[in-house]
């Protein structure tokens, strides 16, 4: 019998903020994305994408990065072709990280923080981050491979007190 439920395929990930005032250290916010194998769903990923890197295979790729969060429409963009995703990963983690070099900042001390997550035309999830103003990275989105081997998305909005070192151990857990 064949199974006439899709999953999700596609996805983009969007991340746009304000820039700090003119004088103030720069606000800049990642996009992290964490893949996890069916040996190791959680903890440690399998692998990364955030700046100056993508997936081995080319199926998870950053392709607009900001350091600033000057300009018009998205800052950050990410695309996951999850249904080009190799078998052996079962768990995709999506995340956002805010640089720590000029002193602490959290969600909150970012205005106009939004990160929308779209499959096509269809919004998955948006958020402004401010359930979780007090922390300094978050996960966003978690997309799991079912049964059938078809991918599952859910909002996941789980704020962490990390550098985005540390927080690209934690986000899996």
């Amino acid at each position: 019998m064949s199974n006439l439920n899709k999953g999700t395929e596609k996805v983009e990930v969007t991340l746009k903020w304000d820039p700090s005032p003119i004088g103030a250290p720069d606000n800049d916010l990642d996009i992290i994305a964490a893949t996890y194998t069916g040996d190791g769903p959680h903890g440690e990923p399998a692998y990364l994408v955030h700046f100056d890197s993508r997936s081995p295979d080319g199926t998870i790729i950053l392709n607009r990065d900001s350091r600033t969060g000057a300009g018009f429409g998205a800052d950050e963009v990410m695309t996951l072709e999850l249904n080009r995703l190799s078998e052996i990963y079962t768990r995709v983690v999506v995340g956002v990280a805010i640089q720590q070099g000029e002193g602490r900042k959290v969600f909150g001390e970012v205005p106009n923080t939004a990160v929308l997550v779209r499959e096509g035309y269809t919004t998955l999830t948006e958020n402004d981050f401010a359930d979780v103003a007090e922390a300094t990275a978050a996960t966003v989105a978690e997309f799991s491979r079912d049964q059938a081997g078809e991918w599952r998305f859910r909002a996941v909005l789980r704020g962490f007190d990390a550098d985005p070192n540390a927080f690209a151990g934690l986000m899996g857990a």
